[in-house]
């Protein structure tokens, strides 16, 4: 069984109709309690950091998503889900994340530029990938629908599965060991989209 994480700050129904579309049952999950007895788990997220992770905090699903961490069963976040998998987040002062992958969260940087970049980042846009099972079937570049203003910097550059083109080059997916994340979002990205949360179904 898959549970998405339910802590008031995602689009839960699109991602569990995305698993819908791949004939995979996933529960909408709000009890932290809970969260051990499912065989992967998707944390899905919208909004600002420092929401989402006092949401987290207040239900104990922070704790709970670490323990599910070190279960070694398989655990994606997707868009601000894989940003709060990091150490801090610089959106609107500093905010200590769940601390699963090395590295911090930050603004895109628009003053290198004669013409700022515009945020946020929101469209269709390219991945460059690593070999990761989680993009088995893939081509090594391939387009995923992206919505932020935020991106991540990680501290080991083997953590990197995935990195995106927009002005410069920002890391766009992450996995270390049985935990992973991806900027984009599967679930409004079509064939693309479905084939990598298919592949994390097979993990």
């Amino acid at each position: 069984m898959i549970a998405i994480c339910d802590y008031n700050m995602g689009n839960l129904a699109s991602v569990q109709n995305a698993f819908a579309k791949l004939g995979k049952d996933a529960a909408v999950e709000s009890d932290p309690d809970r969260l051990a007895s499912y065989d992967k788990l998707v944390l899905p997220g919208v909004g600002a950091f420092g929401d989402a992770m006092e949401h987290l905090q207040s239900r104990g699903m922070d704790e709970a998503l670490k323990a599910f961490a070190e279960s070694g069963k398989p655990m994606i976040g997707i868009c601000l889900g894989m940003q709060l998998l990091f150490q801090s987040s610089e959106e609107f002062g500093s905010t200590e994340g769940l601390g699963l992958i090395g590295g911090k969260v930050v603004a895109f940087d628009t003053t290198r530029f004669s013409h700022p970049l515009k945020v946020p980042h929101m469209g269709w846009n390219r991945m460059f990938t690593r070999p990761h099972p989680l993009f088995d079937g893939l081509d090594e570049e391939h387009y995923l629908y992206f919505v932020h203003s935020f991106h991540a910097v990680c501290d080991d550059a083997e953590d990197v599965i995935g990195e995106t083109e927009y002005g410069y080059r920002f890391t766009s997916a992450v996995a270390r060991e049985n935990v992973m994340g991806i900027q984009p979002h599967p679930e409004k990205s079509h064939r693309n989209g479905l084939a990598i949360l298919n592949n994390f179904i097979g993990m």
